[in-house]
């Protein structure tokens, strides 16, 4: 592994004194929807703006962030000393340079998902945030699902054991994906390998792995592009650890934003249905209480900052995700059952 820099940290008392400073590193749909979260916080400010079209640039700073710096560049951006941390909203291609200049800044980091382009660069990112974690930096990643009541205490349930171990999950994701991603990088197979599994329908594959604690196996998988670059429908059949089938599917192309997600244990089924959560024993469905803390990836990223809180979205959350990625675009294309490589 390369050496790495070490730069010196921002002390807490400044952050308690100030506020956390930030860098927004894209400036388009995500980086709005962080910068809302920072400014519902409230324990944290933007001074720094940075897209590679300036007009986005010139746009979220005139709407959210007036007395922030528009940086041209994301050379410019990373000239600048008074950054604590950085949040990454940028097309997946960029995220491997981009996040390692950001630690080797010595900010903390949030960068949206997908965490890089391929496997290698992936492994590397892992590795630095275990040594950004030693020198008291942060590094999360933007699985959103993680941060949410229901999912948190989806999680709890499973987890606990006392409805027996996992026997098979089932994953249906549909959303109006499709006609949002025309002329952007969402389109272009190149910046957006894998088109809506990789871009939305990763968060539905970590929920898979953060709730059951399962890995990927193996995948069987169709996927059809419709008209678009990349692919917009893809059906899965996959296996995990502990012999668990896991039914997948992400449609793409449908009329509203919505998914179910059930796990079925030996004592229970657990199911989360548009955002409600269920629980069904000996023939009888009720609902269950969602009593988990509802949390963002911008409060918690701040809360392992400022309080020591333990990172909800580690970085290393990625691998699994781009394994069974992978799996399925190969198999997708083959016709064929994927062996996940490891």
């Amino acid at each position: 592994m390369r050496d790495f820099a070490h730069a010196p940290l921002t002390s807490h008392w400044t952050f308690i004194m100030t506020g956390l400073r930030f860098a927004i590193v894209g400036c388009g749909r995500m980086g709005r929807h962080h910068s809302e979260r920072l400014l519902a916080d409230g324990r944290g400010t933007v001074v720094a703006l940075q897209d590679s079209v300036l007009e986005m640039t010139v746009g979220l700073q005139r709407e959210l962030w007036p007395e922030a710096k528009t940086c041209h560049s994301f050379d410019e951006l990373l000239t600048l000393d008074n950054i604590d941390a950085a949040i990454l909203c940028t097309p997946t291609a960029g995220h491997f340079h981009q996040a390692t200049r950001c630690l080797d800044r010595g900010w903390h980091l949030l960068c949206e998902k997908p965490l890089a382009s391929n496997r290698d660069q992936i492994v590397e990112l892992i590795a630095r945030s275990e040594v950004a974690r030693s020198r008291g930096q942060a590094f999360s990643l933007g699985y959103q699902r993680r941060h949410t009541a229901v999912y948190k205490t989806l999680r709890r349930e499973v987890l606990s054991g006392k409805w027996g171990r996992v026997r098979a999950v089932v994953s249906h994701n549909v959303e109006h994906w499709q006609p949002t991603i025309g002329g952007t990088w969402r389109d272009d197979p190149q910046q957006n390998p894998g088109g809506f599994i990789t871009d939305a329908g990763s968060h539905k594959l970590d929920s898979i792995f953060y709730v059951t604690g399962l890995a990927p196996l193996e995948a069987f998988a169709r996927s059809q592009h419709w008209g678009s670059n990349v692919e917009i429908v893809s059906s899965v059949s996959a296996l995990l650890t502990d012999d668990v089938t896991a039914t997948i599917d992400f449609i793409g192309h449908a009329q509203y934003l919505g998914e179910d997600f059930h796990v079925h244990c030996e004592r229970a089924d657990l199911m989360l249905r548009h955002g409600e959560l269920w629980i069904g024993r000996e023939g009888t469905q009720t609902r269950l209480a969602v009593d988990e803390p509802e949390s963002t990836p911008v409060t918690s990223l701040l809360d392992s900052i400022l309080n020591g809180a333990k990172e909800v979205s580690p970085p290393s959350a990625a691998l699994s995700v781009y394994d069974l990625t992978q799996a399925i675009l190969a198999s997708g294309k083959t016709k064929l059952p994927v062996v996940v490589s490891k």
